[in-house]
């Protein structure tokens, strides 16, 4: 309902201010007094099937509730008396039952009026008819005789039937006629040829009419038509078939569908296309159809008017026709009247504006009486299209009817004006929650009623007042609108509506929420045929706001099958098949919104394999095969793979041959002579390799003499006397024909001697007996077989057999280094004495004895070192010092060993000594400690004596000043005094020769603890405070202990070893000779401060004595030298013992004992 109202002074300024002034519809609530309304009504062309019931309908409201008359044909239509119409209760809705009766009786023109006591409104006129669907008329048809190429129409002129019938051809078996660019239907029905063809010949074009109302078919007598080639028409220039002439006409009612039509006749069959001459076709409502010779243009409107060009082309010329289209308008609204709701004293106006070709006329009734016809009413004033209502009072409600007609039609509009003095209402329901998504516009409604209408105005959480400004708009019905929500926006919200009669209000609650996103948006997947497919699609979402997800494949529903599983966050496709494959869309709906994701699956699998293999261009030597690729599922083909089978040597078996291009399907081969071949083609792509094609034919070569010889001739002696020829054989394939034999031949190398040879077959040696020990022969092996024998065959060198050497080296000589190297040399022995290939000299050496011991070490292993090559000397490494060695040399062929050249003994001077076996600490006092010590296990010369150092360690972990004590040879135990109680110290030991001191073994130890109490002292240990301070301090202590213990067998350090780790131990780092310091305490792993701990013999030979270099070493044998007497392994012999293994453990001290020292 419109109010268009405004209390004005005078009625000079009226017109202007309502003109400038609308309001939007207000529906009257239904409790409020209120003419009537038509809402609902029948079209205003009513066709009914005379076998059902018409039913006419006419629904209105209003306060009190109308009541309903009829009028049919313009006069007073009395439904009580016709016992066959029954008007519904509360309704003016007309039930006419037409059973038994003449339903013509009915038909008519029926309008409906709906009144109460504050007016009238009507309903259209409603035009009554009855569907009629008419027998054809009877006709005989004469039968059609044509000559090929001519046109032909065959009419059908139906019967005129209500409403118009859909028009077909068919056939006797009720097949549709086919339709195409040369036979076509007309939209008038008749089936136009533009050129008839012998085919065209039939007894049975039948036309049908199917009356959509009635459901009925109708057909016409079939027609036959027979088309005679004996003399055909030639070709010629299109012609128009309809429309006849250059020009025609055609008019169109606004908003209606346009229908041109041109069909041409001509041979060869013409082409049709259309143009609109000086514009534009409306591309966006124009379609084609009937092969282009119909275009329609959909809700046509003024400027769809102007000249359609239709254009019919063949190869001879082009013809032209030309539609002139008007467009004509039934009366359409430009602005329907409204319903008035005024207060009493209040101005309105109803406007009625229209618009048509031609211009409709308008007339105005005032409760279905004409305006001119109806009581005088001063506040009202008619002005063509509008009617001004000044001052109403109460009791002037009225229904307005506007009336606009021409001759294509008519409209007609209710319109109530309703004059009432009410206090505002709000209808929008209290307390309603609206819920949006962020940055998006929320509504919040207030719709109210009233009379004056009411002002409304809003408060935010009852206290702000929201203006009509930005972010907020207040629309002239009511509601706010907030163009972008935002989080600070939610909260309460109060409209209330206000006129002169009181005052109402209403509260609303605004909720926005976050927004819904698709974090983890599913990906393209590639996905192997099989395999499992993953696509993921984790949201974020208000949380109280719960998301649904739903999938799409392709749009659609997924399929129902168990292989897709579908969760919150992901859909897994499971052993994918190609049927899979396409786009999937994860939608991840709420209440309010919702995000999607899309995602492309592409199954890729193996190829198919290779079809239609052929064989072209056929050779001695070659041919050309040919393929078909099969489906690459997705995957482009890599390559393609042609492999042979030999059906005459190997049968079943299948070889690669070559390759091809991922985009070849062809692929010259190259053959060999006697082969009996088939082939297949494997296709690969990213996925693997396709199943084997079906073989081809087969192809057989014919045979020929070998093109190649046997590879890999060698000729080498097994045992003195002997040369044993070998080869490696040509298959079945490279023998190029049957009866494959070899041919031998050999002979002494620079020998003045004619070659041997000999043939054999099925063998890859040959033994030739009776040769000379180790001399070069030449030796040749060539192919033959029954066409031939191959090319001339490459002279190879080879060996007789070898024997064992005859000679031992001469002047054997030892050169003694230091206490631990030796270099030992030889006179080399003639190479005829080698009797074969010369590979070195072995020399055997074992220490018989230390010089300082009397009985032979029967322990000592004899070592071995091999010099590679035509060697003449070698060093002899890791050497046990003041030791006697015995040694001897041999020469080493292919064979064996020669004789061992006379014995040669030397002796190595003494050296370092070993750690001292032990080192114990025993029988600890206050002021002192007793040491015992054991012999080195390897005194490497004469035992001079033993150095003892030793300093303390104080709490802090610093080291105190070095003692140094010299013992004798024959001494071992000491006992220190004059130490330093509940001290701890460390012990450095080492043995002496003339050479100097070897390496140290360490040990610790603390001294006892002193528990005396001077008499002077308090005795506090009874104090209860000290008893638990000491066991505070106890415990504390113990589980320091415990953790360094722990860190200590697990390779960590503490301080005292942190601070050795900068200051190394004695045995590595000299001592300071100034000031008689080690420097501070050390723990390498080598020299753990732990009691029983020493340092085991590495075996260490200073540089001073050890110059040499290991290139000069031999090869032991455990270990061999390079060609160039490197050396590349460990000599063989007895180990020295590990100094670890002593007699005292390498635990960690106790914790235990170490608390002993504080007890």
């Amino acid at each position: 309902m419109d109010r268009n109202r405004k209390w004005v002074p005078g009625f000079g300024a009226v017109l202007l201010i309502l003109l400038s002034h609308t309001t939007s519809a207000l529906e009257v609530p239904l409790d409020l007094p209120q003419p009537p309304t038509i809402t609902l009504q029948s079209p205003k062309d009513y066709i009914f099937d005379p076998r059902e019931n018409i039913v006419i309908h006419c629904e209105a409201k209003g306060k009190p509730h109308p009541s309903f008359s009829w009028t049919r044909n313009g006069t007073h239509f009395d439904v009580e008396k016709d016992s066959k119409v029954l008007m519904k209760p509360g309704s003016g809705t007309l039930v006419i039952d037409i059973s038994g009766e003449k339903a013509e009786a009915y038909e008519g023109t029926y309008q409906c009026t709906a009144h109460n006591e504050h007016g009238t409104a009507v309903s259209n006129s409603i035009f009554i008819r009855q569907s009629r669907s008419p027998l054809w008329s009877k006709e005989r048809n004469e039968a059609i005789v044509v000559q090929m190429g001519v046109s032909l129409v065959l009419q059908c002129r139906p019967p005129a039937g209500l409403p118009p019938p859909v028009i077909f051809w068919m056939d006797n078996n009720f097949q549709r006629l086919p339709l195409d660019k040369r036979v076509s239907q007309a939209l008038n029905g008749d089936l136009y040829f533009s050129n008839v063809l012998p085919e065209d010949t039939r007894n049975d074009y039948i036309c049908y009419a199917r009356f959509p109302h009635t459901q009925t078919i109708q057909q016409k007598q079939p027609i036959s038509v027979t088309v005679l080639d004996n003399s055909p028409d030639g070709e010629r220039r299109p012609g128009f078939m309809t429309p006849l002439g250059i020009t025609s006409t055609k008019m169109v009612l606004r908003g209606e569908t346009l229908e041109l039509e041109c069909i041409a006749d001509g041979l060869p069959t013409p082409e049709i296309s259309w143009q609109k001459d000086g514009g534009e076709l409306p591309s966006s409502r124009m379609s084609f159809y009937n092969f282009k010779k119909t275009l329609k243009v959909s809700d046509v409107n003024e400027a769809d008017a102007g000249d359609y060009r239709c254009t019919a082309t063949n190869k001879l010329g082009t013809a032209q026709h030309i539609i002139k289209v008007s467009v004509k308008a039934a009366p359409f609204w430009v602005s329907a009247p409204r319903n008035l709701i005024l207060a009493p004293n209040e101005t309105g106006i109803l406007t009625c504006r229209v618009n048509g070709e031609p211009k409709p006329k308008i007339s105005w009734f005032v409760n279905g009486v004409p305006i001119e016809n109806a009581p005088e009413d001063h506040s009202r004033k008619v002005d063509g299209d509008t009617v001004i209502l000044s001052y109403v009072q109460t009791g002037s409600s009225a229904v307005y009817q506007c009336n606009a007609s021409n001759e294509f039609g008519y409209l007609l509009a209710n319109a109530f004006v309703n004059v009432l003095a009410e206090a505002p209402r709000v209808l929008t329901p209290p307390n309603r929650v609206y819920q949006v998504i962020a940055n998006n516009p929320a509504l919040l409604h207030c719709a109210s009623f009233g009379s004056p209408i009411p002002t409304i105005t809003w408060f935010k959480d009852s206290q702000t007042s929201v203006k009509n400004d930005d972010p907020y708009v207040i629309h002239e019905n009511g509601t706010l609108e907030i163009h972008v929500a935002q989080p600070l926006h939610s909260g309460k919200y109060t409209c209330i509506a206000s006129n002169n009669l009181g005052i109402k209000e209403n509260h609303v609650y605004l909720e926005v929420k976050e927004p819904t996103r698709i974090l983890k948006q599913p990906e393209y997947k590639d996905v192997h045929r099989g395999m499992s497919a993953v696509f993921e699609c984790k949201v974020k979402h208000d949380p109280s706001l719960i998301p649904t997800v739903i999938w799409l494949k392709d749009n659609g529903e997924l399929p129902d099958d168990e292989r897709f599983d579908v969760d919150m966050d992901s859909l897994t496709i499971r052993d994918v098949t190609d049927e899979d494959e396409g786009t999937y869309t994860c939608i991840q709906n709420t209440t309010l919104d919702q995000d999607s994701a899309s995602a492309m699956l592409t199954v890729v699998g193996n190829p198919d394999p290779p079809t239609d293999l052929e064989l072209t261009d056929q050779t001695e030597r070659s041919v050309q095969l040919t393929w078909t690729p099969g489906d690459e599922h997705n995957s482009p083909t890599q390559k393609f793979l042609i492999q042979y089978e030999d059906l005459l040597h190997q049968p079943g078996v299948w070889v690669n041959l070559t390759d091809a291009p991922g985009t070849s399907t062809t692929v010259q081969l190259n053959l060999s002579p006697y082969v009996y071949y088939s082939f297949r083609v494997l296709a690969l792509n990213g996925v693997g390799y396709s199943q084997p094609s079906q073989p081809s034919s087969q192809y057989r070569t014919n045979p020929s003499a070998p093109d190649e010889n046997p590879s890999d001739v060698q000729g080498v002696g097994t045992k003195p006397g002997n040369l044993v020829i070998s080869w490696t054989p040509l298959t079945g394939f490279l023998a190029n024909g049957p009866g494959l034999e070899y041919k031998v031949q050999w002979r002494q190398k620079d020998v003045d001697e004619d070659w041997s040879s000999e043939t054999v077959a099925n063998v890859s040696q040959f033994v030739v007996s009776g040769t000379p020990t180790y001399v070069p022969y030449e030796i040749k092996v060539q192919a033959l077989n029954d066409y031939g024998s191959g090319p001339e065959p490459e002279v190879v060198i080879g060996y007789s057999g070898e024997d064992l050497p005859l000679s031992a080296p001469d002047s054997v000589q030892v050169m003694v280094h230091n206490s631990t190297l030796a270099e030992v040399h030889w006179e080399p022995v003639s190479f005829q004495s080698v009797r074969g290939k010369l590979q070195g000299y072995k020399v055997y050496f074992r220490r018989i004895r230390g010089l300082h011991e009397t009985e032979e070490d029967t322990e000592q292993q004899e070592q071995v070192l091999t010099f590679s090559g035509n060697r003449s000397e070698g060093r002899l490494p890791g050497l046990q010092p003041y030791s006697l060695y015995n040694l001897t040399i041999r020469v080493l062929n292919i064979k064996g060993e020669g004789p061992p050249s006379p014995s040669k003994k030397f002796e190595t001077p003494e050296g370092v000594p070993g750690p001292p076996s032990f080192l114990n600490v025993v029988n600890p006092g206050l002021d002192s400690l007793t040491l015992e010590w054991g012999p080195p296990m390897n005194n490497n010369g004469r035992l001079t004596g033993y150095t003892l150092k030793y300093q303390p360690v104080n709490n802090t972990n610093e080291l105190g000043p070095v003692k140094v004590i010299n013992f004798l040879a024959n001494e071992t135990t000491i006992t220190l005094g004059n130490l330093n109680s509940s001290m701890l110290y460390k012990f450095y030991m080492s043995a002496k020769t003339i050479k100097g001191s070897g390496p140290i073994i360490t040990e610790e130890a603390f001294t006892a603890m002193d528990t005396t109490v001077p008499s002077r002292q308090v005795d506090i240990a009874t104090q209860g405070w000290f008893i638990g301070l000491m066991c505070a301090i106890a415990l504390l202590i113990l589980v320091l202990l415990i953790v360094c213990f722990i860190k200590r067998n697990k390779g960590g350090k503490y301080p005292v070893k942190e601070k050795e780790d900068a200051h190394q131990d004695p045995e590595i780092q000299p001592m300071k000779e100034d000031d008689g310091t080690f420097g501070e305490y050390s723990d390498t792993e080598d020299h753990k401060p732990l009691k029983g701990s020493r340092t085991p013999s590495n075996g260490t030979v200073r540089r001073d004595e050890s110059d040499d270099s290991l290139v000069d070493y031999g090869e032991g044998g455990d270990g061999q030298f390079n060609e160039d007497g490197s050396f590349i392994g460990q000599y063989s012999g007895k180990k020295e013992k590990d100094t670890h293994e002593g007699n005292e453990s390498s635990e960690a001290p106790s914790p235990v004992n170490a608390m002993n020292s504080f007890v």
